[in-house]
């Protein structure tokens, strides 16, 4: 694109469309942390860092609370959507719309409109948020510099259709593994079969009860599911193995350690040979009890909803800082081709926050 810079001066909405019309895919956000980085140093009430495609822009002003405001900068793959299209109906249509380039605008409008908040700001541009974990450039600065993450409260304006949802569920996904005996199918009982011995595997996960525990007045819901099931060798073969795909959405007041062992637990008389944990994601507590969220809540409104679903609020958690997501865009509309939002919301968003910080 011929214009590389990025103009603070916009309302969020139309700073959304140019952050839309300003591709970054996952893998290709350097030139746009390149603007965001460009465009914060040339405000002089902010300390500017980076590490990789990560920009990280502090005020330091000697408040009594830090607050984070975070977000990710890359898209799902373009599907046709690009440049934006503003509709009649005040609707901005585009890849990163919703998710979740409105958030970012609105992050970038507070961190050149309100040069002396009631609290310290941090502001954290990441790359690689839509991939692997391994690549999330938050995870990265927080290895990396975890001191440019501290604070008392965060809020990641990833879209929550403006509503504030607390923490967000841990996500566990663990194969259990049953072993039989091949044998030729038309001579079973010389063999043992393994997708057989799944059935008590099956049956438990039908019978569960899932917890709902309420925390911080929010009422979380878990589940415990089946989400893929493999075996067999050939249509005329005893199977020897098979292995259940079982995934855990568990509440943040449970550790990682906790969520395994209650895995461990449900399924201790199933008959499961072998339990590998695949993939681990812990949660994160919505800390609406902390005073800085207290007073975010009462700022922006609404009633706070449960975060159903794994977000970065977790990596502020595991850092010790209270986290929750707030932002314009409708999560339904992530990722999908027809992806938008409504400016009245990216408005509203900015025009909140900026009440929030200024009071």
């Amino acid at each position: 694109m011929a214009d590389t810079s990025l103009d603070l001066t916009l309302d969020a909405a139309a700073l959304t469309a140019q952050l839309v019309d300003f591709p970054s895919e996952s893998g290709t956000e350097k030139p746009l942390a390149d603007a965001i980085e460009a465009a914060l140093r040339g405000l002089p009430h902010l300390t500017v860092d980076r590490h990789g495609n990560n920009v990280i822009a502090r005020t330091d002003l000697g408040r009594a609370e830090r607050v984070i405001l975070a977000g990710h900068i890359d898209t799902v793959p373009i599907a046709d959507n690009v440049p934006s299209r503003l509709d009649a109906d005040g609707v901005l249509w585009g890849c990163g719309t919703c998710d979740m380039k409105s958030g970012v605008a609105v992050q970038l409008r507070i961190a050149a409109t309100v040069p002396a908040p009631n609290r310290d700001l941090t502001f954290v541009f990441y790359d690689n948020e839509e991939v692997a974990a391994d690549l999330n450039g938050l995870g990265h600065v927080a290895e990396a510099h975890p001191e440019w993450l501290a604070g008392d409260f965060a809020v990641l304006l990833e879209p929550s259709d403006g509503e504030v949802e607390g923490g967000c569920q841990g996500t566990l996904r663990v194969l259990l593994r049953t072993k039989g005996e091949r044998a030729h199918s038309a001579r079973a009982w010389m063999g043992s079969n393994a997708i057989h011995a799944a059935a008590p595997v099956l049956a438990r996960l039908a019978s569960y009860e899932p917890r709902r525990p309420v925390i911080d007045g929010l009422e979380y819901r878990e589940g415990l599911n089946a989400v893929g099931i493999s075996g067999g060798v050939a249509g005329n073969v005893i199977p020897d193995e098979c292995v259940v795909t079982v995934n855990f959405r568990y509440a943040p007041d449970r550790t990682e350690q906790e969520a395994v062992a209650h895995v461990h637990e449900v399924f201790a008389d199933c008959g499961v040979e072998e339990f590998v944990v695949d993939d681990h994601s812990p949660g994160a507590l919505p800390g609406l009890s902390q005073p800085a969220a207290a007073a975010f809540i009462e700022a922006v409104g609404g009633t706070p909803r449960p975060k159903y679903g794994w977000t970065d609020v977790s990596r502020f958690s595991a850092l010790g800082v209270p986290a929750v997501n707030y932002g314009p865009g409708n999560p339904h509309l992530a990722h999908r081709r027809d992806e938008r939002v409504e400016t009245a919301k990216i408005l509203a968003g900015e025009e909140r926050l900026r009440n929030w910080l200024t009071a």
